[in-house]
């Protein structure tokens, strides 16, 4: 009995090791994830979880950062549309200092984001989880200086009173 005990241990402590997603392999998904972004392919969208949680950090003017955590099922409706006015205005953005770490929750990859045409770098960062469907987003925060963010927050607090 304690030999098939020690079998089926071996057999799962294996089987995870082998489909264990690595920091490589996370390097590797976020690069795809940056070629489908830069390049308008609906199939960004199934790289997140469906109850991803998806954060901005608004750089204000002053420089003071402002956080919200946007609803997953809105960032998925505005991104879909944001990719349509993104092609048009060819916007892409190129990424420096990506860094993997594995951490209790899947790993984290953080970065530095810079939008077309802007001289200024933006934090960033995904933490991906392998799931039986794949790797997913399950979080991420990107800073923004995009304030018309803080616009929508305002408005969402005025039709929750």
């Amino acid at each position: 009995m304690k030999k098939l005990i020690l079998i089926v241990i071996g057999i799962m402590v294996s089987f995870s090791e082998v489909y264990a997603m690595t920091t490589k392999d996370a390097i590797e998904f976020f690069r795809k994830y940056e070629t489908y972004a830069n390049s308008y392919n609906p199939e960004l969208l199934n790289m997140y979880s469906t109850n991803a949680k998806i954060i901005r950090e608004i750089v204000k003017p002053t420089g003071e950062i402002e956080s919200m955590t946007i609803p997953a099922d809105r960032f998925f409706r505005e991104l879909k549309i944001g990719q349509k006015t993104a092609k048009l205005r060819r916007y892409k953005n190129t990424y420096r200092n990506v860094i993997a770490k594995e951490t209790s929750n899947g790993i984290k990859i953080s970065a530095e984001r810079q939008p077309t045409k802007e001289t200024y770098w933006l934090k960033m960062y995904q933490v991906i989880q392998d799931t039986a469907s794949g790797p997913k987003i399950i979080e991420e925060m990107m800073q923004t200086k995009v304030q018309t963010f803080l616009k929508h927050k305002n408005r969402n607090k005025k039709n929750n009173e």
